[in-house]
């Protein structure tokens, strides 16, 4: 077993890796490395697993055997702990350049003991523009062991001079077979659970291992797709702009809350606090500033997760919709929500293909306004008004 195994449906990408692979080993052994870039940028929609191909690039890079899996090398990078690979997720909404200008020096040293200094940047698309610029100077004039590994959901997520760079891998979406094979495999999922999850997530492997896993997970897509049913009349807009709202939050709130409690707690052990002993009263008096700068990191991370929250939700309303369309137009496509049958139904017989995709522009427009800092449940508000009216 590879550490390529695990990446659902990339066929295509991991025959890049491995000639990629191929030509870092010459390289380390002084030859010219054909085939090998100090630059990738890993492209492909959510779910895709962007990040996940690019942490088992990292280990091929890293290891000996090309990413056999079993070496310490290999679980150190999948683990997120080799001290020559970098991980970088931006916390908040943005990256700024202070940052970015701490990470290309550190980037820029020597392997300690690694074969290559990676950079595994998650979500580069939320490099501010200064913070971009700064990244292009070291994207442009590398270290000789330095390879950066570039996350984003499409390439014109980049500044086009850092994009031209950079050797482009695009993620494939998984199909429903695969996903399911996986979830089986890997979760112990049972098989009908599997299909019906994989069905749902619409090829995204994180929303699939979600909804196989979690039952609370189920029970808040369940209730935002029972949302159009619900339309009609302008109160009951406003009612389920409200609770599309709430289960947005709720959802957030569930996700950070564990690792919020769990990081203070953290922080407060390495400070000496709950411990006795010369100097353990003065520096967990000291540790008042790290905990500041804890919380705040906290609550940008907490507003990230409350977008992805938001977005999570009017994509299920989308994929909704989009069941609809297939049902007026007669097309012969797996539907994501065909639990919804009876309501797919009604609103196909009860509407034109014209009126459906102005809902679905409707949803679009609401994540368009939330990006760019409308209040979510105004942005709800003024979707589901659309959504009754079609």
């Amino acid at each position: 077993m590879t550490v390529f195994d695990d990446l659902i449906g990339q066929q295509s990408a991991v025959r890049q890796f491995q000639r990629a692979v191929a030509g870092a080993a010459d390289l380390v052994a002084g030859g010219p490395g054909t085939g090998m870039t100090h630059a990738w940028l890993f492209t492909g929609p959510p779910g895709s697993g962007r990040s996940e191909a690019a942490r088992a690039f990292a280990a091929a890079l890293q290891c000996a055997d090309g990413g056999c899996g079993r070496c310490p090398s290999c679980h150190q990078v999948l683990a997120g702990t080799h001290p020559d690979v970098l991980y970088v997720r931006p916390s908040g909404l943005s990256y700024g350049v202070k940052d970015t200008r701490d990470l290309v020096l550190r980037a820029a040293s020597k392997p300690s003991g690694g074969r290559f200094r990676v950079v595994l940047f998650e979500d580069a698309d939320r490099a501010t523009e200064a913070a971009s610029n700064a990244l292009l100077k070291a994207v442009e004039e590398p270290s000789p062991r330095t390879v950066w590994l570039l996350c984003t959901p499409t390439p014109d997520d980049l500044l086009v001079t850092i994009r031209s760079r950079c050797r482009l891998v695009t993620l494939a979406t998984p199909g429903t077979p695969e996903l399911v094979d996986a979830l089986v495999r890997r979760e112990g999922v049972d098989p009908q659970a599997a299909r019906a999850a994989a069905k749902a997530a619409a090829g995204r492997i994180d929303r699939a291992r979600q909804l196989a896993t979690d039952p609370e997970a189920r029970r808040r897509r369940e209730e935002v797709l029972s949302i159009p049913a619900r339309l009609d009349g302008p109160g009951a807009c406003v009612v389920a702009a409200a609770r599309l709202y709430a289960i947005a939050e709720e959802e957030a709130k569930t996700l950070t809350a564990a690792l919020d409690e769990q990081e203070r707690s953290e922080l407060k052990a390495a400070f000496g606090e709950g411990s006795s002993g010369k100097g353990v009263a003065k520096a967990v008096r000291g540790s008042a500033g790290a905990l500041k700068e804890l919380e705040e990191r906290q609550k940008r991370r907490a507003t990230r997760t409350k977008r992805d929250s938001y977005d999570r939700a009017l994509l299920d309303l989308a994929a909704f919709y989009r069941d609809v369309l297939t049902l007026q137009l007669g097309a012969r496509v797996e539907r994501s929500t065909d639990e919804r049958s009876g309501d797919l139904e009604r609103l196909a017989r009860s509407g034109s293909p014209e009126a459906t995709l102005r809902r679905i522009d409707a949803i679009m427009e609401c994540r368009g306004r939330i990006a760019a800092n409308v209040h979510p449940q105004i942005a709800m508000e003024a979707m589901t008004s659309a959504l009754l009216v079609g």
